[in-house]
């Protein structure tokens, strides 16, 4: 079952350790977060070059460069979501190292998953991530502590991923939300933009929420994305979504990927090439 107040966002994990970040990942997936795994400094660069994420946790001891060097870099291109570093190491100085080159926490190996858990809270709040325990558009209601949403007062059940898909759009309330912005915040790198798989959750949502009800919440604008709330979209491009749609959204986002792929590769080839001077990576001692 989910914890408290895990919300629905993305999590850079680099850890070469296989063991670790298997269970590190399949944890933080089952608290509803998206995870992507890289397992050295170079993966972990070009992750954080194409993909937009709210959180990463970086190992210290991880394949060149290592994880000093990789916080640098991401602070140096200008990102600012926060970071939580771990290591095997207690020593003040990798402490103050690591805060110096941009980290937000720290965390030493071994550590309590559910410490983890709460770390991670605490800078997402700090960031601004998290919103208040309750969430209410209209009369559908969703408790992010305890994960359950209710319409008119009917408990609606929900898979974890129906769940988190929810909980964006009702974060977005009112707001049209499209297909890559959603796969962002509540898919990970397994998700296959040429798939309709939005598409199905989103018709799964609508029965569970809108059928019962007279009153729909959830809109679809062909062509630009999905709107929680009561006001219902106006013009041509405003539509009940539907499985089709779903051929037609997911091939619009291909060529959106297709559109982007010079531009990642030269995002690849920049995060790949280490500024002058670049500090000697070290190698993970277990």
């Amino acid at each position: 079952m989910a914890e408290k107040g895990a919300p629905a966002v993305r999590i850079l994990l680099v850890e070469d350790d296989p063991r670790i970040a298997n269970f590190v990942a399949k944890g933080l997936r089952e608290q509803a977060y998206a995870v992507d795994v890289a397992a050295n400094g170079e993966d972990a660069l070009y992750q954080a070059s194409i993909n937009a994420y709210d959180l990463a946790i970086l190992d210290v001891m991880i394949p060149a460069p290592d994880g000093f060097e990789v916080c640098r870099r991401l602070r140096q291109s200008g990102l600012r979501f926060p970071i939580l570093m771990l290591t095997a190491r207690d020593a003040t100085d990798d402490r103050v190292q690591g805060l110096d080159t941009g980290a937000d926490d720290y965390l030493t190996k071994p550590f309590e998953f559910r410490e983890l858990l709460a770390r991670l809270r605490a800078l997402l709040r700090r960031s601004g991530e998290l919103r208040p325990n309750r969430i209410e558009v209209e009369d559908l209601a969703l408790d992010t502590a305890a994960q359950t949403a209710a319409r008119g007062g009917r408990q609606i059940p929900l898979t974890t991923k129906e769940y988190a898909l929810l909980e964006y759009l009702a974060r977005n309330a009112g707001r049209v939300v499209g297909r890559e912005e959603i796969s962002e915040h509540v898919w990970d790198e397994t998700f296959d933009p040429f798939t309709n798989t939005i598409e199905v959750y989103v018709n799964r949502l609508r029965r569970k929420i809108d059928e019962p009800s007279a009153k729909p919440l959830i809109h679809t604008r062909r062509g630009a994305g999905y709107m929680l709330g009561a006001a219902e979209l106006s013009g041509a491009g405003a539509a009940t979504a539907t499985v089709s749609d779903g051929a037609e959204s997911a091939g619009m986002a291909a060529a959106s990927t297709q559109a982007r792929s010079q531009s990642r590769e030269k995002a690849k080839a920049a995060s790949l090439h280490p500024p002058a001077n670049p500090r000697t990576a070290g190698k993970k001692h277990v």
